[in-house]
């Protein structure tokens, strides 16, 4: 049995949201609340809206509508909300003064707004939007990075009933340009730069050339947060971004109530091959899921901070963004580097701020780390209650540091995973229940997940695919204009079941553990095994900061182990090293899984979000075209892993 690292004192649970609502409800345990929640989705789904408080300005009449097949399920049929009435217009009414976003520059410069003032500057850009004749269907790219103005787009853009693009500030213009087109965009938000590591980052200059391409696009509305002077030539119009409506000032625009199943944002993957995918995603059921993760597993409410180190155009920006308004607390945002211009400024920021619940990914943890303890324990971080992890696998000793050290040993580190196409969990831990090293608890509430092996079979104590087998609010309604794409990628493996694409394990006390991507997944003489795995084995040695495996092809074993590693300050590559970790992972995992290279190399390359792209790693290794790499935030990384050795 492996240990319990966290488990809440005495009277803790009883004092949460999930607690509370399990009062409400007569409900004596956990694990009965998530068995409800599964067996009975719509009783649970109803409940949350309820509990939660959440405004449909006309009712629903069912819950959930399964007439077209789970693949195509409706919620909240009938009902009429908008997430600017959720997230935004009740706590302008009821909690005006009430913080809604604090933000931080690179520079230092910082910016709060109340709920009141968020309320004003999304009614002036909805006014610019209106007045640009953009509204109901409508699409408007946001190509931002995590500034004030990024809130007041999304919100803005849902306000008049049209639809949002989050799109990756790192991008280049063509990969912006693709999703533009195939949205028909009719306007894109950005800004004409940010800081990043100390130097401007020029974004209308790729701005400019992604629109050019693109015909449906006529308006650009730009930030100045780097002053450079807006063209006043060219087909598309540039324009400043609008003050917000004066204070006691009449509001300029309704927010339109939609239908619950009115498309509010088109999230795009990237992938190895053809066109990014469009996760559509809806103002209803992305809303209510997204307000339920945030309250029942990370606690949040109003009075609490929560900042999440995330970019908005990958899910989890939609996601902080919508989870910390719609529970009427305060968004933290940081624009820059969390390593710039020193080691600890991620740590001064958190403290600075007094967050209270703080989302980061594993690699980034291992980024952090590989600085030492002191960085972190300079700061006065005790206004945190809650730690949040999700994008990959963790690795034991990197897990424990952010709990030992940044949490002090008294957060629970609420590891979370779902996907772009999910809109939000499939598995989760909540502050309610004990929690041991990297476990992800079980399955979200209301969130009918399994583990299958090649036949379709429930399977326990062994890796197997991650389902789902019934369906949930958040989940995306199809991809963008490519209905047979969507059930091709998601369910044609097995009727009425979400394949996910994750592989996953339940052991024998009923905790989850997530062991990689099946696309990532090595196989080596018909074995599986995890890069995760090996990756855990390499980085608990002292000289690896990092580490990525993966399988290339072998005439014999199908596939072969390499192992792709970073080394710490003051270790430089040598054979007798090479020899050593080679050893390191044969213990860890057995003689069948030796590896057959382990290359030492300057960097990995990673999404800015800090996710590894062992595709790319793979490709690399083997000479292959690594596909779409337009979430690559250092295009060099990639030839570091080709001049490895």
């Amino acid at each position: 049995m492996t240990e319990t690292i966290w488990e809440p004192g005495p009277g803790t649970a009883a004092n949460t949201n999930v607690g509370r609502f399990m009062a409400r409800h007569g409900i004596a345990t956990f694990e009965e609340l998530r068995q409800r929640s599964i067996d009975d989705v719509a009783w649970f789904w109803d409940a949350v809206v309820q509990f939660l408080g959440l405004p449909f300005s006309t009712p629903y009449t069912s819950v959930l509508d399964e007439s077209d097949g789970i693949e195509w399920a409706r919620w909240f049929s009938d009902g009429e909300t908008n997430l600017t009435a959720i997230c935004l217009d009740r706590w302008a009414a009821d909690t005006p003064d009430a913080e809604a976003v604090r933000w931080e520059g690179e520079d230092g410069e910082v910016r709060v707004l109340t709920y009141a003032e968020l309320a004003r500057h999304v009614d002036g850009l909805a006014a610019l939007l209106r007045q640009r004749g953009i509204g109901r269907g409508d699409s408007v790219g946001i190509f931002l990075p995590m500034l004030v103005e990024t809130v007041v787009a999304a919100l803005a853009v849902a306000k008049v009933g049209a639809i949002f693009l989050p799109v990756f500030s790192g991008y280049g213009a063509d990969a912006i340009s693709v999703r533009l087109e195939d949205a028909e965009a009719r306007a894109l938000l950005t800004a004409d730069g940010f800081l990043r590591r100390g130097k401007p980052v020029p974004m209308l200059e790729t701005a400019r050339a992604a629109v050019a391409s693109v015909p449906s696009v006529s308006t650009v509305v730009v930030v100045p947060r780097l002053g450079t002077p807006l063209s006043s030539t060219g087909r598309v119009e540039e324009l400043a971004w609008p003050e917000p409506t004066p204070e006691g000032a009449p509001e300029q625009v309704a927010t339109v109530a939609l239908a619950a199943e009115t498309p509010l944002f088109i999230a795009y993957t990237s992938g190895t091959t053809g066109k990014p995918k469009g996760s559509v995603h809806v103002h209803g059921g992305f809303t209510v899921k997204i307000a339920e993760e945030v309250a029942f597993q990370f606690d949040c409410g109003p009075g609490d901070r929560l900042f999440w180190f995330a970019d908005f155009g990958w899910i989890m920006g939609p996601w902080e963004v919508v989870g910390t308004l719609a529970n009427g607390a305060t968004l933290c945002l940081y624009e820059g580097a969390p390593d710039f211009p020193d080691v600890d400024r991620l740590w001064a920021y958190l403290a600075a701020h007094r967050v209270t619940i703080l989302g980061i990914s594993p690699t980034l943890v291992r980024s952090m780390m590989g600085h030492g303890d002191q960085p972190v324990l300079d700061h006065d971080l005790s206004a945190l209650r809650i730690l949040g992890s999700t994008g990959e696998p963790w690795n034991e000793e990197p897990y424990r540091w952010f709990h030992r050290v940044v949490g002090a040993g008294r957060c629970p580190v609420i590891n979370i995973s779902g996907g772009t196409e999910v809109g939000a969990c499939f598995l989760s831990p909540h502050p309610v229940e004990a929690l041991t090293p990297m476990t992800l608890g079980g399955p979200a509430l209301g969130m009918a997940v399994d583990v299958f092996d090649d036949e379709a079979r429930p399977v326990r104590g062994e890796v197997g695919e991650l389902v789902c087998t019934r369906p949930w609010p958040g989940m995306t309604r199809g991809l963008w204009k490519s209905p047979e794409r969507y059930i091709d990628a998601y369910w044609s493996r097995w009727p009425g079941v979400w394949v996910h694409g994750d592989w996953a394990q339940i052991d024998a006390d009923g905790r989850w553990y997530l062991r990689g991507r099946s696309d990532d997944t090595i196989k080596i003489a018909g074995k599986r095994l995890g890069p995760a795995e090996v990756e855990s084995a390499l980085v608990g040695h002292p000289a690896v900061a990092e580490a990525a495996a993966v399988g290339v092809p072998h005439e014999l074993k199908g596939e072969a182990l390499w192992c792709y590693v970073v080394l710490a300050e003051g270790y430089e590559p040598s054979d007798g090293l090479r020899a050593e970790l080679v050893a390191v992972v044969t213990e860890a995992l057995g003689k069948s899984f030796k590896p057959s290279e382990v290359r030492f190399c300057t960097a990995l390359p990673k999404t800015r979000s800090a996710k590894v792209l062992r595709r790319a790693i793979r490709a690399a290794a083997i000479g292959r075209d690594p596909g779409d790499l337009s979430s690559l935030e250092d295009p060099g990384a990639l030839a570091a892993v080709r001049d490895a050795r």
